[in-house]
């Protein structure tokens, strides 16, 4: 088939590839503008980007580059903005969604399954509609969650969806007779800097949960620290202390404690626990985290 892809972050890269190793001619690809990253003037396109320019595809950055070409469908994976109706009247698009919709429609659906504990996730094939992942779904696929980290699921999920959109379009009978969401709706809103927040308040899971969405964080005398990784820890003491015991640095939360495995401080490397408390210097009794 000849296809258009819109696409933007690293998730999206597998879905192109498998197209076009599966046959498919990509007439182009949409993908958000270039970025600037740090305090300097360069930009940096998206990992879409180079990937097509790698395979000398063509890039533009508009939706109205859509309008003079003629195609079979579009296919979508995480572009990262609304496609508006009037596009969607002239061009079927297909979207790989990273859910088993209608549970989490959105922007975060992997770090929402993650933080609610749920058992398990996969994608959706659908057809892309105006409002918000409610179109048919041609084909789902299922992965369990167990203790992956958002990165590492993300990543499961962008070949298994490759795979899922390849199969899609192999197949008159899916491609044409796709099914309606049933179930319970539930939306995946954008995490946001206080969603990695973990506090003493947290019960033992969700701050573990939290921790494998990555960027997780906390404040150890007012000083903020990354939470790389962390454990179930034994000991159990008051919400808010901090606890070092045979070099294990422990916090208190809501219904037990947690270990620091790995940290990363303010302007310095991703480091062990006991290497940060050690270069912390700061008194066990005194210190409290928030």
């Amino acid at each position: 088939m000849r296809l258009v892809f819109l696409g933007t972050p690293e998730p999206a890269v597998a879905p192109l590839y498998a197209l076009l190793d599966g046959g498919h001619t990509v007439d182009l690809v949409i993908t958000r503008p270039d970025r600037r990253r740090g305090r300097g003037s360069d930009r940096t396109p998206s990992p879409v980007k180079s990937a097509a320019l790698a395979r000398g595809l063509r890039v533009g950055h508009r939706l109205a580059e859509l309008d003079d070409l003629h195609v079979d469908y579009g296919v979508v994976v995480a572009y990262g903005a609304l496609i508006p109706g009037a596009v969607l009247e002239r061009l079927p698009m297909l979207n790989v969604h990273f859910s088993l919709l209608p549970r989490w429609r959105g922007a975060a659906p992997v770090e929402r399954a993650i933080l609610a504990g749920d058992a398990e996730t996969g994608v959706s094939v659908m057809t892309l509609g105006v409002d918000l992942d409610t179109g048919p779904v041609h084909l789902e696929r299922r992965v369990a969650i167990g203790e992956k980290t958002a990165s590492a699921l993300l990543d499961e999920l962008s070949h298994l969806g490759a795979r899922a959109l390849v199969e899609v379009l192999a197949s008159p009978e899916l491609l044409q007779h796709p099914n309606e969401q049933v179930g319970e709706v539930t939306y995946a809103h954008k995490v946001t800097k206080e969603t990695l927040h973990v506090t003493p308040q947290m019960e033992v899971d969700l701050f573990l949960r939290t921790v494998r969405l990555g960027r997780a964080y906390c404040f150890v005398n007012e000083k903020r620290l990354l939470v790389v990784a962390a454990s179930r820890s034994t000991v159990a003491f008051e919400a808010g202390r901090l606890h070092v015991l045979d070099g294990l640095v422990t916090l208190g939360v809501a219904n037990g404690a947690l270990t620091l495995d790995t940290v990363q401080p303010e302007g310095a490397k991703t480091m062990s626990g006991a290497s940060w408390w050690s270069g912390a210097r700061l008194d066990s009794q005194l210190a409290r985290w928030s």
